[in-house]
């Protein structure tokens, strides 16, 4: 059921109860997170966190604490399947998801009691109507009736057809709904897409209650840029979710604009920025964030020697000398820093890279420490899913968390050197798979797959890293090839998971269009392909196009989705 005050049937009713919070591991349910523990800390409310990276561990997280607790909050994890079919919850037990994964599982939304669904009312939903899913059984056929004494023969006889004909009527409207609830069903759960990002939904709660502070929205920012650098949802949508949240920026950050009332340098500034599209530039150099940035990376195609030509030819358009270019930004020459943004983008509209600058948001506080919201974005998902073991499993994850407060910039720092070391290993990876035609068309869709011994290939049997790998390498073959029919197709990427329990860990993503809708329809056919071919798949994770399979079963599932797709 949709939550339509968020205040009054979600915050208020667990505010005097213990909670328990399951977390899933991305970086816009990190930020929700933070905002909700700020909530929860004005309140001194009692709640457990728990991180979860899919539906084995939200089940097993479900199992140990069911006893302790009786409300569950599930950020990014939960809405798009049936929650009550797998938790198998008792009847005084509620469950307040906040998932920015769609479609919502129609049980899910009208659960009446234990679902509570904290959804933006302006989301486009398109739920279809109770009755074209659900009716209510149907009483049994009632037993002919029994002859009744004086009555004549040719009577019976009439009631008897009557009733057959009344029988074959209800028979086969029964089929007709059933075959039209399917046809609903399959329309409504085709494609995999995102709504509104979680951490701004968790934003507005704390707005609509007067809590709100600086760090809340910051990390709203956050988890909306995490939605766009891991190109979940449409530009339309970002530009319009930026519009509101610039909204609430000039509300909290008008003091700075003022010099008599201006804010101390150590005071934390948040600012609107029609930024560069360039990768971490600002704590990098100019020239390693071009290389490494997929826009930049793809429109020049750098992993050709021509490419390379012309990215000198781009930087001489600029006027900037190598040495200036190859150097950390901070101690760029501050005369060639002051117009940058514009030599760039006017240089960059030549080489057809229109759109290198983007509407986005910067933090400061103190002289030295500014960031993008996009550097936040690789810093806290390079430590989520960063390959050096250190501990427990939950040990990245409470690192992520920590990265996104300001007083641990030390751990954001860190972040920030292990997202260059992704970055590079993505754009060495994308370099190799072109210029090795890695990358097959198999009909309906392209197909690569990495081997076991490619440099880097554990950082990809993660899912972001993997995601991020795939979008990247589809937008640079797409720059790359001359077959327009090739252009149009969508990737599935494969990776090696475990090599010692055989498992591939395998991604499906929609085409590289102008107008893609950022739908994605792998989730379902992966699940069709599997059934029919009995291929041992494990489906753990919250996004559905994101698998792991037996190496051996793997030439048999992809035959079956030529055969689906096709």
């Amino acid at each position: 059921m949709f939550v339509s005050d968020c205040r009054r049937d979600f915050y208020e009713r667990i505010v005097s109860q213990r909670v328990l919070l399951l977390v899933a591991s991305d970086v816009d349910a990190l930020c929700a997170c933070k905002i909700l523990q700020a909530l929860f800390q004005c309140d001194h409310v009692q709640y457990t966190l728990v991180p979860v990276s899919g539906w084995q561990e939200l089940e097993t997280a479900f199992l140990e604490h069911k006893d302790q607790f009786k409300y569950f909050v599930l950020i990014n994890c939960g809405a798009n399947v049936d929650l009550l079919e797998i938790l198998q919850p008792e009847e005084d037990t509620f469950f307040f998801v906040c998932d920015s994964h769609r479609p919502i599982n129609v049980v899910n939304v009208y659960n009446e009691t234990q679902i509570k669904l904290l959804v933006k009312p302006d989301d486009d939903l398109d739920v279809p109507a109770y009755d074209d899913i659900f009716r209510d059984e149907e009483e049994e056929e009632e037993e002919s009736e029994a002859e009744s004494d004086g009555s004549e023969p040719s009577d019976k006889r009439r009631r008897f057809e009557e009733e057959v004909i009344e029988r074959t009527m209800k028979r086969r409207q029964r089929r007709e709904w059933e075959a039209r609830r399917r046809e609903i069903l399959f329309d409504y759960e085709q494609y995999e897409y995102h709504g509104t990002s979680s951490a701004m939904v968790m934003f507005d709660l704390a707005w609509m209650m007067s809590k709100d502070l600086n760090d809340m929205l910051w990390w709203a920012i956050v988890g909306l840029t995490d939605q766009w650098v891991q190109d979940k949802i449409t530009q339309m949508k970002y530009v319009t979710d930026i519009g509101i949240l610039q909204r609430h920026v000039s509300r909290h950050n008008h003091r700075n604009e003022d010099e008599e009332n201006s804010l101390s340098i150590d005071c934390m500034r948040i600012a609107f920025e029609y930024d560069l599209r360039l990768a971490l530039y600002q704590h990098w150099s100019l020239y390693e964030s071009l290389c490494n940035t997929s826009y930049t990376s793809a429109n020049l195609k750098l992993w050709s020697v021509q490419g390379q030509k012309r990215l000198q030819e781009f930087l001489a358009d600029m006027g900037l000398p190598l040495k200036q270019v190859k150097q950390k930004f901070n101690s760029m020459d501050i005369s060639l820093k002051e117009n940058l943004k514009e030599m760039i983008e006017e240089s960059a509209s030549k080489f057809g890279m229109k759109d290198l600058r983007v509407q986005t948001f910067s933090i400061h506080f103190g002289f030295k420490n500014k960031f993008l919201a996009s550097d936040i974005v690789y810093a806290t998902a390079s430590l989520m899913e960063s390959i050096e073991k250190e501990g427990p499993e939950t040990t990245n994850f409470i690192k992520a968390l920590d990265s996104l407060s300001r007083g641990n910039l030390d751990k954001l720092h860190q972040g920030l050197d292990l997202a260059k070391k992704q970055l590079r290993a993505i754009q060495q990876t994308v370099a190799s798979c072109i210029c090795t035609n890695l990358i097959i068309s198999q009909g309906p869709f392209l197909y690569c797959s990495l081997m076991e011994g490619t440099p880097d290939v554990r950082l990809f049997s993660k899912p972001v890293s993997l995601c991020l790998l795939s979008k990247y390498l589809l937008k640079s073959f797409v720059c790359s090839t001359k077959n327009k029919r090739c252009k149009l197709l969508p990737l599935i990427m494969a990776a090696p998971m475990d090599v010692e329990q055989g498992t591939v860990i395998m991604v499906g993503i929609p085409p590289e269009t102008e107008s893609s809708d950022k739908k994605n329809f792998f989730g379902r056919a992966f699940e069709k392909a599997a059934e029919s071919t009995n291929s041992r798949t494990l489906h753990n994770h919250f996004d559905m196009s994101i698998i792991e399979l037996k190496t051996e079963d793997r030439s048999k599932f992809l035959d079956a989705l030529i055969s689906l797709l096709s």
